[in-house]
């Protein structure tokens, strides 16, 4: 293909995207998301399976696991979310996916080499009860081997999403991994492993994940020319500059996820440290679910913003307004729900977890306020703003070091939870002022305020009928909001919405007659 066709090509796909792209890609990415419900209902199995200090263990582990990842990786897959879309030359591409893949994977497992070497060393800082410590060693020897494996799936997955591929790597990651896990877990503790089992279960379901993950990989690639693609020198030097300049804006991102467990375990010695983790991996679980609306907008505005502002940077707007509406019109009331019915669902796991109520709203108050004020921050970092997402994180990670340091002394990991939400909210306060300060692309329309005040009203509606069935009863109450949640969901997308916004959700909106 000549040069001029390949740039009509790109041209011909950059005018097919408007709102019905965003809301199939989004669709696909939510349905498949959903499997992350699976992860939130087998938290409670592996509180009770395996202790709550052992659940809070691997918590911490798994969070190091996630923190080096993001660092190791050097954020080759966000660089494939540009390099990909904006590329016409397939044997460029995959030359690119290759790269990606030989650097984080190869990093990966070097890092996975000198972590079991040392893993003696490294156990006594990891706070746990005493009857545990003296597996802790060969745990952490064998898991850190999860560090190459859950590198590769992010790449790989992150390879096909930048093909537009948004449902399938989404449903591999969360449906099928949460699965195995469960199933790998539930085995564990029938064959009499104590916490260890839960982190040989994760492993174990990571590498099905990374199979299955190279297996989506080359439905979207060609296999053969992914393992011999050239890899020349301005490739090499482009994708490592993208990768670094969104680097430190990732790793803000995982830290406000991942850092506070590790902290809490750090200051708290012994299975307090343990407890602690785990009561904040619980928390963040269960806040995590408004997260997979707005997840689902970012996954997909990364490449479709991409491959738009190759074209008309202008067209980008009406993208970001109908992806900031029906985040804040699901998410909002979402969270709303999950925090009148925050201390039923507690209730469901092991003994002790209670503690987390307040941690849970917090985290759950600051997802509605992110959902509330879009998906800012992949335009950012789509369409070529290098400097502002590096600002942003800087932002953000001063905020929550200030507040944590004043707040978590005196209220542990509830002072953890306001000062990580206060830097969540900040960061996607900034991005989304500075898409206005530099393309004038603004969600703050008449659109917005609509939205806003019909996801208010239902919050509002869900807390005065929560009042009102109070009497009957915490199960009766948790079981009718449940019931009545629905409807009221529905009404406020049909009083929200604009019209330009329905016609976007095409047959969806057309089915569920909003």
């Amino acid at each position: 293909m000549s040069g001029p066709q390949e740039e009509a090509l790109v041209e011909a796909q950059a005018q097919t995207i408007d709102r019905k792209d965003v809301a199939k890609g989004a669709g696909l990415a939510a349905v498949a998301r959903l499997g992350a419900l699976i992860e939130v209902i087998a938290q409670p199995a592996y509180t009770w399976m395996f202790g709550l200090t052992g659940y809070g263990v691997y918590v911490v582990l798994w969070a190091v696991v996630n923190i080096l990842a993001n660092l190791l990786d050097l954020a080759m897959g966000q660089a494939l979310q540009r390099i990909v879309p904006a590329s016409a030359n397939e044997t460029e591409r995959h030359g690119a996916v290759r790269f990606a893949l030989l650097v984080s994977t190869g990093l990966g497992v070097a890092a996975a080499v000198i972590i079991s070497i040392s893993a003696s060393m490294l156990a006594p800082w990891i706070a746990t009860a005493p009857g545990d410590a003296a597996q802790l060693p060969q745990a952490i020897a064998i898991f850190a081997w999860s560090l190459p494996l859950w590198i590769f799936v992010e790449t790989a997955t992150a390879a096909a999403r930048a093909k537009r591929a948004f449902g399938p790597e989404i449903r591999l990651r969360i449906f099928w991994e949460q699965i195995a896990r469960l199933v790998f877990a539930a085995g564990f503790f029938l064959a009499g492993f104590g916490f260890e089992g839960l982190l040989f279960a994760h492993l174990a379901s990571l590498a099905l994940t990374a199979w299955l993950s190279w297996k989506l990989l080359a439905r979207y690639y060609d296999a053969g020319l992914l393992l011999r693609a050239p890899i020349p020198a301005h490739l090499r030097g482009k994708a490592l500059a993208t990768g670094l300049a969104m680097l430190p804006p990732a790793l803000a991102r995982r830290a406000y996820n991942d850092l506070p467990p590790i902290l809490l375990n750090l200051m708290i010695p012994g299975a307090g440290g343990a407890a602690a983790a785990g009561i904040f991996g619980i928390a963040r679980k269960i806040a995590s679910i408004p997260l997979i609306v707005r997840q689902s907008f970012l996954y997909v505005l990364a490449p479709l913003a991409s491959a738009q502002a190759a074209l008309d940077r202008r067209e980008i707007a009406p993208l970001y307004s109908f992806s900031t509406h029906v985040s804040l019109l699901l998410a909002a009331p979402l969270a709303g729900f999950l925090i009148l019915v925050a201390a039923d669902m507690l209730s469901a796991f092991a003994p002790g977890s209670e503690a987390g109520l307040s941690v849970v709203i917090i985290l759950l108050a600051a997802r509605a306020a992110e959902a509330a004020l879009g998906p800012a921050t992949p335009i950012i970092e789509m369409t070529g703003h290098r400097i502002l997402p590096l600002a942003n994180s800087l932002a953000g990670l001063a905020i929550w070091l200030a507040l944590g340091m004043w707040l978590v002394p005196q209220r542990g990991a509830e002072g953890m939870a306001m000062a990580v939400s206060a830097a969540v909210v900040l960061t996607a306060i900034l991005a989304m002022v500075e898409l206005y300060w530099v393309d004038r692309i603004s969600p703050l329309g008449h659109g917005f305020w609509r939205a806003l005040f019909s996801a208010a009203g239902c919050i509002t509606l869900l807390w005065g009928l929560g009042e009102l069935l109070s009497p009957f009863g915490q199960p009766v109450r948790a079981l009718s909001l449940l019931f009545l949640f629905w409807p009221a969901l529905w009404v406020t997308l049909r009083i929200g919405l604009l019209p330009e916004d329905k016609a976007g959700l095409g047959s969806f909106a057309r089915k569920l007659r909003l």
